[in-house]
């Protein structure tokens, strides 16, 4: 007899053991306190040799097996939200990687353009001092026109071909052109008054041609730029009535960044996840510890009810 309450009193010490390692997981209070009263009531029956210790054993088969479990069934599906949150993250950092890249291409063309524009108020001015003296100095570079091959498809908004055809149109009296360049004299004029500063606005693409679009520095004038002929017009705002610039204002860099914030928000978010008890578990938690607070196990009939009363509350079959 006395070889048999050993066993069970160690076979209880282990079922306590698992119950202090959930406790220790989970961090929370009713746990704990569960843990503390099945001390207690362990503690009654190894301070007590007259008590019937098939009462200890058979209250944690029933009530401290249950427990195990339905904490065991929570801590299975925090583990996996957790997964979840893990490949979210890995998602988000394939993301930041892809926008990376495209943000390195968008600075890319924001310089390469920015030294289009150099190249374009040179080629103004180049092109006035060759129609002034006669020069025979080629004023356009050779490569003026790659800026436009190599970012047209993917920055540049595609016209049709009868508005193209109209925004290069021009009557001959109005420009001034020579073998390297054509351009209307008024624009010329202010060009040389504005001291070539210009800015850019945008792009238009036909087909395999290309238009780009520029603003006079200080000035509400605009012009394009056809490099097919070295074509410089006056444009008027109305001529692309219904036409969207395709040129991005980049939010890639912020999107980086919340990105970024949103991992380091679910990287802090899973050690709380993981120890998660929902509202309802809590709340079962608080009247098992509860009923096993009631439990006078000196009263065979009252174990007995209460017996009833927590298996059924316990079920976790819906875990």
């Amino acid at each position: 007899m006395e070889e048999e309450r050993k066993q069970i009193l160690n076979e209880s010490n282990h079922v306590i053991g698992r119950l202090q390692l959930m406790s220790a997981f989970f961090e929370d209070e009713i746990v704990y306190r569960i843990y503390l009263r099945t001390q207690v009531i362990h503690r009654l029956f190894e301070s007590n040799p007259e008590l019937d210790m098939h009462k200890l054993d058979l209250f944690h088969l029933q009530f401290t097996e249950s427990v195990l479990e339905l904490l065991r069934k929570v801590k299975k599906k925090n583990e996996k939200n957790v997964v979840l949150i893990f490949e979210e993250m890995e998602l988000n950092r394939s993301m930041i990687t892809r926008l990376q890249t495209e943000l390195f291409e968008e600075q890319q063309y924001e310089r390469e353009r920015a030294g289009q524009v150099q190249k374009i108020s040179s080629s103004i001015s180049n092109l006035y001092q060759n129609l002034a003296d006669l020069s025979t100095d080629i004023p356009f570079p050779k490569d003026i026109a790659k800026f436009s091959e190599t970012y047209a498809q993917e920055y540049f908004t595609e016209i049709p071909l009868t508005l193209l055809e109209t925004l290069i149109r021009f009557h001959p009296d109005e420009v001034y052109q020579n073998g390297y360049g054509i351009i209307h004299k008024k624009l010329m004029g202010l060009q040389c008054k504005h001291r070539f500063g210009n800015q850019w606005m945008g792009g238009l693409r036909c087909r395999q041609q290309t238009l780009e679009l520029y603003k006079m520095n200080d000035l509400d004038r605009f012009f394009l730029y056809y490099p097919v002929r070295n074509l410089l017009l006056f444009l008027e705002p109305a001529q692309l009535e219904g036409v969207e610039l395709a040129e991005p204002i980049s939010k890639k860099a912020r999107f980086i960044q919340e990105l970024a914030a949103g991992n380091e928000a679910l990287e802090q978010s899973i050690d709380d996840r993981k120890k998660q008890l929902p509202a309802e578990i809590q709340k079962l938690l608080e009247e098992y510890h509860s009923k096993i607070a009631d439990i006078d196990f000196l009263e065979t009939n009252n174990f007995d009810v209460q017996a009833n009363i927590l298996k059924t509350m316990l079920n976790t079959d819906g875990l």
